[in-house]
């Protein structure tokens, strides 16, 4: 009986689709070909040039010979790109400044006094508000405004028709390293956030190279991780300048940082290639889109909702606990001593020996929920191990001071030097991703392996370069 349903039921199919077929009309099929070779046509005509003839002008192949040409395709890209790092950092200060003003030093008080209206517990009052709700308030000051600006410029890129420009330029250098050439918008995508550059590995079909661009997208320096950066090279390196070069020496060495970061991720790349993840490049066709004018609202949806405001959930989810945990750690005392002072004592030998301090070794131990709060918590613990007063909010409190100079005098009180500042450069780059984004890898891999993986290399690769750094340093200083 079953037999004969599945019958009828192929009957109907085809009787449908000859119904289908005729209600086209006789000719469709002279009309598919007709397309096709008019298709081939327009394209030829692009493309191939007859002796004599002079070629049919297009601005989208006049565009091109520029854009993918072999001496200016590069230039042209870190342009392109240092250009839209400028745009965010640049635009993002007065935001992230208005709202760590309103978030931190205008509604922070409020809810201490409200704290104690209440006649809450000290501890309780400083869990909430001086843990929890300044983690939160870091996050959000310090990370939407520059994704609020990086994203939608990033996806105007990609609407106008650059991006794939983009991956076309660097298809040869990652298909020699054993990846996909799509790799380099993933990677493009973590210099905004990693967590986001890690979702955009979807658009490779290899496993094999998914997972690739999915484990080395922590070499971009991701937004959260951009002050750091620019903050130290401007203490340690832009001071060594003269004071016209200042800002020109900081932000090349911070490009610098990016740059090796390309360099690690290639590097990482090709190892995999040829041991875990063996294989070759899988064959890379890509049509080149022609250029359009971007659908600005459109952009600003996909950009803003689809994107910063989902990351930037994900990162509060993990910053608050963290905050939590970051009050604790700096308030509860052991025969009069935090527990952030005896783990800095402990771990100080040996993170002096590769060129760092305990002071950051536990920022970042405790920061891993969001880049962002690392300064702040760096600042935080330098103060509680050093015993300096009339410093920041008080003991226990993350804070940020308002003068680059402020900053260095108690970064130096701590003991920080040039070594330290390029090594926390360098560790910066090469240390594990944020909760939100180990959280994102195992989503897309569903793998513990391969999380793991993901997790503790740039840790490993971190120490060594670290390492090598600190005795290099110390052999040109004699």
């Amino acid at each position: 009986m079953e037999h004969n349903n599945e019958n009828k039921i192929r009957e109907d199919i085809i009787a449908e689709a000859n119904r289908l077929r005729w209600d086209l009309g006789v000719n469709f099929h002279d009309t598919v070909i007709q397309s096709i070779y008019e298709d081939a046509s327009r394209i030829a005509h692009k493309t191939v040039r007859q002796q004599g003839e002079k070629p049919a002008y297009s601005l989208d192949l006049a565009i091109d010979r520029i854009v993918t040409s072999r001496w200016l395709g590069f230039p042209i890209m870190f342009l392109l790109l240092a250009l839209v790092f400028w745009l965010t950092v640049s635009g993002a200060n007065y935001p992230s400044g208005l709202l760590a003003n309103i978030l931190i030093d205008n509604f922070h008080p409020v809810l201490k006094n409200l704290g104690n209206y209440l006649n809450m517990p000290w501890w309780l009052s400083g869990l909430l508000f001086d843990g929890a709700y300044m983690a939160l308030a870091w996050v959000i000051s310090v990370m939407l405004p520059p994704m609020a600006i990086f994203f939608p410029l990033f996806t105007l890129l990609e609407d106008f028709g650059y991006l794939p420009r983009v991956a076309f330029n660097m298809d040869n250098l990652f298909r020699r390293a054993g990846a996909h050439g799509k790799q380099a918008l993933t990677m493009s995508m973590g210099f905004g956030c990693n967590a986001a550059g890690v979702v955009a590995a979807r658009v490779i079909d290899s496993p094999r190279e998914r997972l690739l661009a999915i484990i080395t997208n922590n070499f971009s320096l991701c937004n959260g991780r951009w002050p750091t950066q620019i903050l130290i090279a401007t203490i340690f390196i832009g001071s060594m300048a003269p004071a016209g070069l200042t800002g020109l020496v900081s932000a090349g060495a911070v490009v610098s940082v990016a740059v090796l970061g390309i360099f690690f991720s290639l590097v990482v790349s090709w190892g995999l290639s040829k041991t875990m993840l063996k294989g070759e490049a899988s064959a890379f066709s890509l049509e080149l889109p022609p250029y359009r004018p971007p659908q600005v609202l459109q952009t600003l949806y996909t950009s803003l909702i689809d994107r910063t405001i989902l990351v930037l959930w994900r990162a509060i989810v993990f910053a608050v606990p963290a905050g939590c945990v970051i009050w604790l750690v700096a308030n509860v005392r052991i025969d009069g001593i935090s527990l952030a002072e005896i783990f800095i004592h402990w771990a100080d030998p040996a993170a002096v020996f590769i060129g760092l301090n305990g002071v950051i070794v536990l920022a970042y131990i405790i920061a891993i929920p969001a880049n962002e709060i690392v300064i702040p918590t760096i600042l935080m613990l330098t103060v509680l191990s050093t015993n300096l007063t009339g410093v920041g909010a008080g003991s226990g409190v993350m804070f940020e001071l308002d003068s680059i100079e402020d900053t260095a005098r108690v970064l130096q009180a701590g003991g920080w030097t040039l070594l330290t500042g390029i090594n926390l450069m360098l560790f910066s780059l090469l240390h594990n991703p944020c909760s939100t984004t180990i959280y994102t890898i195992f989503k897309e891999t569903k793998s513990v392996k391969w999380t793991l993986l993901a997790t503790l290399l740039p840790i490993f690769m971190g120490i060594v370069v670290c390492f090598f750094t600190t005795q290099i340093y110390h052999l040109i200083q004699g």
